[in-house]
């Protein structure tokens, strides 16, 4: 019986992986990659050479079946995504569906995620939390904003750094200017960065310092009343 593993990679520095993870790529017999040439350069670091096939989301609908056939032909495959732990706002969701539904063992790996640091380092309350992702870029994005006007959890999204001040100034609206805020950029790698404060101030650092790299926005929740 073949098995599929979901492996967390790191979101920067190289070092933020678990000896697990790394036993588990340099046994699998597949490791299916959201970008081969981006998983290249971590397998090269840690000397795996095991095959490596394209798995993202404009094919994975096309080339789920076939995976499924290999975990049922007895072989171990691994789930990489670029960084961080896939289906999470990355491709995987489609294919661990698919071989649970065909009674294939599934086990992720526990490991990186962008969002825990970011909300840890934010300062606000992490008791209870929502992860929103990223937020519909066109159609539905108003309306995804208005449901969270009454949210009392900490909430998070994932954005890119040139839509940053558009989704700022769009929370700012709905939620308003003074709602604390936290903006994480760059997660473990050298130029990591946190910016916290109200929206109105995170939108004029930066409207002022257009950012670079990845970036988690962490928005604190509704006070109740």
């Amino acid at each position: 019986m073949g098995k599929l593993f979901v492996v967390p990679t790191p979101v920067g520095n190289l070092e933020d992986i678990t000896l697990r993870a790394i036993k588990v790529l340099n046994e699998s017999d597949l490791i299916l990659a959201e970008d081969t040439r981006t998983t290249r350069v971590l397998l090269n670091h840690y000397d795996i050479h095991n095959q490596l096939l394209s798995h993202h989301k404009f094919n994975e609908h096309a080339s789920v079946a076939a995976v499924v056939e290999r975990l049922k032909g007895g072989q171990t495959i691994a789930l990489v995504s670029d960084a961080g732990t896939p289906a999470i706002s990355d491709p995987g969701f489609l294919l661990v569906r698919e071989a649970v539904a065909a009674g294939e063992e599934v086990e992720t790996l526990p490991g990186a995620t962008a969002f825990v640091p970011a909300l840890v380092s934010s300062g606000l309350p992490n008791d209870r939390f929502c992860f929103e992702g990223f937020l519909p870029q066109k159609k539905g994005r108003q309306t995804r904003i208005e449901q969270i006007k009454d949210e009392t959890r900490t909430m998070i999204f994932y954005e890119s750094p040139h839509r940053l001040v558009k989704t700022l100034t769009q929370l700012a609206e709905a939620l308003g200017e003074e709602r604390k805020a936290s903006v994480a950029r760059e997660i473990s790698k050298i130029h990591e960065e946190h910016v916290r404060g109200s929206l109105s101030e995170l939108i004029n650092h930066f409207t002022q310092t257009p950012p670079r790299g990845e970036i988690v926005i962490i928005v604190a929740g509704k006070t109740k009343n």
